[in-house]
This record gives structure tokens, sequence and C-alpha cells, in this order.
């Protein structure tokens, strides 16, 4: 499952929304929508996204949410480290063998490390 698909399973859960009633409102097949909950098709477009937002009612910062999700979502992803350091090409493939061995805990960790570590990028300035 992805990221986005959690959520997307959330929102229609809390909501007491089936999977087949959500996908006939928004004009999609089950089988479609389901595959993009369990991460078996790629990130969607960014209009499906704007429909999910309006079919559960988000906003503001729970739609960027939504939307930043998505784009973390490509449950087959492709790490180009041509031109990065030896290091970086090892832990991408480290990563890439052993990423199905992983427990939650050690997730969760990694994912701390990394975005407690990482620059914050800078905006335009005005």
């Amino acid at each position: 499952m992805t990221p986005f698909g959690q959520k997307i399973r959330a929102l229609r859960t809390r909501r007491g929304i089936t999977l087949k009633a959500m996908a006939g409102d928004l004009g999609v097949s089950s089988a479609y929508l389901s595959a993009l909950e369990h991460g078996n098709r790629g990130r969607p477009g960014p209009g499906l996204i704007m429909q999910i937002c309006g079919y559960f009612d988000l906003i503001w910062d729970e739609a960027e949410e939504l939307k930043r999700l998505a784009e973390l979502s490509h449950p087959r992803v492709v790490v180009d480290t041509a031109g990065l350091s030896a290091r970086a090409t090892e832990l991408a493939n480290l990563l890439a063998e052993n990423i199905g061995a992983l427990d939650e805990d050690t997730i969760d960790w990694v994912l701390a490390e990394i975005r407690g570590r990482m620059v914050p990028k800078k905006g335009p300035t005005h």
C-alpha cells in the first residue's frame, strides 16, 4: 500500500464510503481505485487528486497533504545515482535489496533520520 492509498482508504473508512461507491462517484472503475489504494498502479494524475480533494471536501493543508502523499506514492521507484558518490549508490542498492525485510519501526527510524538531516529547500525571496 502506498501513503496515498492508505490516506484514501482511511478517509473512505472514516466516512463509511465503500470503494465501489467512491469509484462510481469519481467516474473510475472499482478495480482502478482499489489498485491505487494497494499501490498496484502508479501515482494518480493531478485531475484525479483534485477530484478526490473535492469529494472529501479537503481544503488548504489537507489538500496539500494529499498532493504530497500522491507525489511520494509511486510504487516502482527508480533512483538515479549517476554522478553521485559510490556511497550514495551503495545506499540506494542496499535499500532496494532490503526494503521488504524492514519492520515498521525500522522504516520509521530511517524516515526520521533522513528527514531530520535534510536541508530545507529555499523558496523564492520577495
